[in-house]
């Protein structure tokens, strides 16, 4: 009777290449346990996709102070900024509608600048009859000058109110010889005045310079002088006045000499004003 052979005394067979494998593979595989450390990533470029639901609408709690810091400086920046841009809209209007009321005071009233002329001169105070030898020589003089201004306001609706303070200046090369003041008047549209002030100068000083200069120029009957008028004055148009507006006339006149019977032998006036 032949003897049972039991499985379990079996010759194991040869493990294949399939089978080594396969051992291979769950060695490696048990050689990484889920407590080891997690590899680092490689460098490069990640695209994470992140749940809508777990997207934050509030800062993190760590960052909430400096979010609740930035959101108080905005606050404050908000109303200045505000304030600004209303002073500018504001400022850009007031400038738009005084363009507008100068534009329709032009085209309503059309005004015209008054003419200034001087009409005649009377010269006393300066006797020059001799040029000195020496320039640093100085003479005292003191002239006095009458003069008569001829005012021409060729507007229909403005009328001109003179005020006090004015002041009326001669000069001869830089040196002022007399000084005075305009009578106080009205003037009204369509108006020609003619007016007479005096103007007198104390202990003039000429140097020899300047005194041989004006006797030159006496002996030739060109005598060159500059007249300076500064008014202040207000404008009439209708029943309203403006503020004191600053006239200035400056005139360049020429005279055949310096006595009692000078004749004009020139003028021409230049006329400005100040508004302010």
């Amino acid at each position: 009777m032949a003897d049972r052979v039991h499985p379990r005394d079996s010759p194991r067979p040869e493990a294949g290449p399939e089978d080594n494998f396969s051992e291979s593979s769950e060695t490696t595989l048990k050689s990484v346990s889920p407590d080891s450390d997690k590899p680092l990533p490689q460098p490069g470029t990640y695209v994470i996709h992140i749940p809508k639901d777990q997207v934050y609408r509030v800062p993190p709690p760590e960052n909430a102070s400096r979010y609740q810091h930035l959101a108080r400086r905005s606050n404050r920046r908000r109303p200045c900024c505000l304030c600004l841009c209303w002073s500018f809209a504001l400022l850009a209007i007031f400038l738009v509608l005084s363009a507008v009321a100068a534009g329709i005071f032009y085209l309503v009233v059309k005004p015209e600048s008054p003419n200034y002329s001087v009409k005649a001169i009377i010269i006393r105070g300066l006797n020059l009859t001799t040029t000195t030898t020496s320039s640093s020589s100085v003479q005292m003089v003191s002239p006095e000058f009458d003069i008569t201004v001829r005012s021409d306001n060729p507007n229909d609706k403005i009328g001109i109110y003179y005020q006090k303070d004015s002041s009326v200046e001669i000069f001869y090369s830089d040196v002022r010889l007399c000084n005075g003041v305009l009578p106080v008047f009205y003037q009204p549209s369509n108006n020609v005045t003619v007016f007479h002030t005096t103007l007198k100068g104390s202990g003039i000083e000429l140097s020899g310079t300047v005194k041989n200069s004006l006797v030159e120029a006496q002996k030739r009957g060109e005598v060159p002088l500059d007249l300076k008028i500064r008014a202040p004055v207000k404008i009439k148009v209708g029943s309203v006045k403006t503020w004191k507006i600053t006239v200035k006339v400056d005139c360049d006149i020429t005279v055949d000499k310096l006595t009692a019977d000078a004749k004009i032998v020139s003028n021409d006036c230049d006329y400005g004003v100040h508004l302010w």
